[in-house]
């Protein structure tokens, strides 16, 4: 038919508009992820620094959330007073100070606190304001915790040459690939950390509070992290239970590493379960992120 719509009479359709759609009713193409992807990477030293700023205007929070992270220093005084006759395990006094002081470097590192600000922002609505701008929330969120890791390194570095001193770094790994590869480690800790946190608090588009989950989450963690008490020194099956979570690989990992109770191909296997664990839980957050998002725009968020 000359002069007519091709899509009537056997043609292609026109460029954007599926076959059968009514005609004025062309498709929009989706954005890629590469224009995406350019925009948060442009705007991550901007979010980075105001999460830097934030950190200094409310210092104090930052101490008391320091303060609620030295668990393992009360641990360290009553395990080694637990190991003064003999040792527990293979645990001598000094493999105690090593394994706790490791532990509280370890935690300050790779804590996260993006569970009460999404929680907060989903219920009162103010997330609404996060979505006007052009970059993911979870990637602000990501980006504003990143900031505040200068103040953290202002804790971190003293305590570390202070678990140098009292364990005259004899505790330290020797494995030159393992000490390159403890930052990797520490990375992936806290990826785990913040995804996790960003899941669970993404529970809160449909629940009233998504904090009572995340209590049951820091128990976990608490028992199966080795944040109270070292695997080594749990019952066998419970050790072997703990590999298959991701709390181990949060804390235990790493600070098994870093003072040599893993040796170099344990290790990498351990680092390989461990970016495992991140890319589930990555998918987890975006999924979840998804969902949660459709059902917040749908009831005028």
């Amino acid at each position: 038919m000359v002069g007519g719509d091709r899509a009537t009479d056997g043609g292609a359709p026109p460029p954007g508009r599926r076959p059968g759609d009514p005609a004025g009713r062309a498709r929009r193409p989706r954005p890629g992820y590469a224009p995406a992807v350019r925009r948060a990477l442009r705007a991550l030293p901007t979010l980075i620094r105001v999460g830097l700023a934030e950190a200094v205007a409310y210092r104090a929070e930052m101490l008391v959330w320091l303060l609620s992270t030295t668990m393992p220093l009360v641990m360290l005084a009553l395990m080694t007073a637990v190991a003064r006759d003999a040792p527990v395990g293979r645990f001598g006094r000094a493999d105690f100070t090593a394994y706790y002081l490791a532990a509280l470097v370890v935690r300050l590192m790779t804590g996260a606190w993006v569970i009460w600000e999404v929680n907060f922002e989903i219920r009162q609505g103010t997330l609404a304001y996060r979505l006007l701008r052009p970059i993911h929330p979870v990637v602000a969120y990501a980006a504003e915790n990143v900031g505040a890791m200068p103040l953290r390194l202002a804790t971190v570095i003293p305590v570390a040459l202070g678990a140098l001193a009292a364990t005259g770094g004899e505790r330290l790994t020797r494995d030159p690939l393992l000490l390159a590869v403890f930052p990797v480690a520490i990375v992936g800790a806290w990826l785990i950390t913040f995804l996790a946190m960003s899941v669970i608090g993404a529970v809160a588009f449909w629940v009233e509070s998504s904090g009572s989950v995340f209590e049951v989450w820091l128990g976990l963690f608490g028992v199966f992290s080795g944040y109270l008490v070292p695997l080594e020194l749990f019952p066998r099956w419970l050790a072997a239970v703990a590999r298959f979570l991701p709390f181990r690989y949060m804390l235990a990992f790493p600070v098994e590493m870093v003072i040599g109770m893993t040796p170099r191909a344990a290790a990498l296997r351990e680092l390989l379960v461990q970016w495992t664990f991140v890319a589930v839980l990555a998918i987890g957050a975006r999924l979840t992120w998804r969902a949660g998002l459709r059902r917040f725009s749908a009831y005028g968020g």
